[in-house]
């Protein structure tokens, strides 16, 4: 895929529990709805019909696809609708029958709207048709799929559209991890360095700052409600939630006001050895259990592995550097970010289509590389931290049982963010010139794993977990 990815595409901004299945839907559905006329909606629609199909219809219950697609049909933004608002916009539509089409014009909504189709469409597990209609007349058809993190395409979609990577448009077109290596040694710049530069060509220095700030601080008030906040899930596993009294026993009698505060009271804490890993935990835990409560997140690269990359920076806040500022999570991020983007180009991050390995796995690659960085590795050494942490998430699949975000999802953010922080110590011991996997060839790997992987392993619950463990056994 030759084609520019910026961070902000990788790290996009919210709501849970997944990415693939709640925003990609729920962006879909927003798109849908823009598009069609002001006069057309007024005038003419007057009921919509909406279809799910594969991945999106096996789990879309659990991942709440169907209640994603009504919030954009209705117009509302997933990165700023007040989160507290979702279920009260829900249970209007669902008990007035009414749905107010792009916050425009009321039609119709009964338990016929949605369909699960159970058939997959040909390019991608996560396909949805819109249709909207003047009686019987179909005024507007389209097909979209949700191809992870957030990402949609439209059926027939040119994506050769995209902005492409060359020198007429970015000082270092990267579409492979030797590329980004190149350019950091003839240059003599950090990965972060080298991303920055091409941030560059589409926002200010002040406007990637900006967006960079607002994607920490999500990530903080992300972590932040995780850990204080009791009571059990939703969706009918009765999971509950462990991040709060992994908390209070880790915070001891610290105090603390708000995020901020809670940051610096954490920074001030004594840290026992063993803590260590449970700290990380924590932090990836309260993460991911805010997601499965159609919390504000940040794809990180996907909603399902939200949980690796704000816990590994954390850890480097906390336990590594408490002199650490600003400038170390702009690096952290803008690593990360890139890291991601080769996977995307080269493979996949959607576990509907290649399982928990390009989600997990390439979150933790992320997170390996860029603390690697922080921590004072060369350019190098980051590529074998992400090689090194997906080699090690190889064939991992995606088997949700009940079709949540649940089990073994939140548990599997905690050890994606623990494989994150080893891989970067191995790097840092290591020497890159005889290292005997490059990064490349493992993301190479990981597609071919992906394509070989069963499609009951990839996000159907039809497999796995979900099948042994089932939710009648919850």
């Amino acid at each position: 895929m030759s084609q520019f990815i910026s961070v902000f595409d990788m790290l996009k901004i919210g709501v849970g529990p997944s990415s693939s299945h709640t925003l990609g839907p729920w962006r879909a559905a927003q798109l849908w709805v823009k598009k069609l006329n002001f006069n057309i909606i007024t005038d003419t629609i007057t009921h919509i019909h909406v279809d799910l199909y594969g991945s999106l219809s096996l789990t879309g219950k659990g991942h709440a696809t169907d209640l994603a697609v009504l919030l954009g049909l209705s117009g509302t933004d997933p990165e700023f609708i007040p989160i507290e608002s979702i279920t009260t916009t829900i249970l209007t539509i669902k008990e007035s029958g009414i749905l107010k089409l792009n916050s425009i014009k009321d039609v119709p909504f009964n338990e016929n709207t949605v369909v699960y189709n159970k058939d997959f469409l040909p390019f991608h597990a996560n396909g949805m048709t819109f249709i909207a209609y003047n009686n019987n007349e179909i005024v507007s058809k389209e097909t979209y799929y949700s191809i992870g993190g957030g990402f949609i395409v439209q059926e027939n979609d040119n994506l050769e559209d995209d902005i492409e990577i060359s020198k007429k448009n970015f000082p270092f077109p990267i579409n492979k991890a030797i590329q980004l290596e190149k350019y950091c040694e003839l240059e003599n710049k950090l990965i972060s360095e080298i991303v920055f530069l091409n941030e560059l060509e589409l926002k200010s220095a002040d406007e990637i700052d900006f967006e960079l700030r607002r994607i920490w601080d999500t990530m903080l008030e992300c972590m932040y409600i995780g850990c204080h906040t009791e009571g059990i899930l939703p969706g009918g596993l009765n999971v509950k939630r462990r991040a709060h009294t992994l908390h209070q026993k880790l915070i001891k009698d610290a105090s603390y006001t708000d995020k901020e505060s809670w940051l610096t009271a954490i920074r001030n804490t004594e840290v026992k050895f063993r803590e260590i890993l449970k700290w990380v935990s924590c932090f990836a835990l309260s993460v991911n259990e805010v997601n499965a409560n159609l919390g504000r997140v940040v794809t990180a690269p996907t909603n399902g592995s939200a949980g690796v990359i704000p816990a590994v920076l954390m850890y480097y806040l906390v336990i590594e550097n408490h002199e650490a500022n600003f400038n170390d999570i702009k690096k952290f991020l803008l690593v990360a970010g890139e890291i991601g983007s080769i996977f995307k180009k080269n493979a996949t991050i959607s576990a509907a289509m290649g399982g928990c390995q390009a989600e997990i796995g390439v979150s933790s690659a992320m997170a390996a590389a860029a603390l690697t960085e922080l921590l004072g590795g060369t350019p190098a050494q980051s590529l074998v931290a992400a090689e090194i942490a997906m080699e090690h998430h190889l064939g991992l699949t995606c088997d949700p049982i009940g079709g949540l975000v649940q089990v073994p999802c939140i548990e599997r953010n905690a050890m994606g963010a623990i494989k994150a922080i080893n891989a970067a110590e191995l790097a840092l011991d290591t020497d890159p010139k005889e290292a005997k996997v490059p990064l490349d060839k493992v993301i190479d790997t990981m597609w071919e794993t992906a394509k070989d992987m069963n499609r009951n392993y990839k996000e159907t619950s039809e497999g796995g977990l979900a099948v042994t463990v089932g939710l009648a056994d919850c």
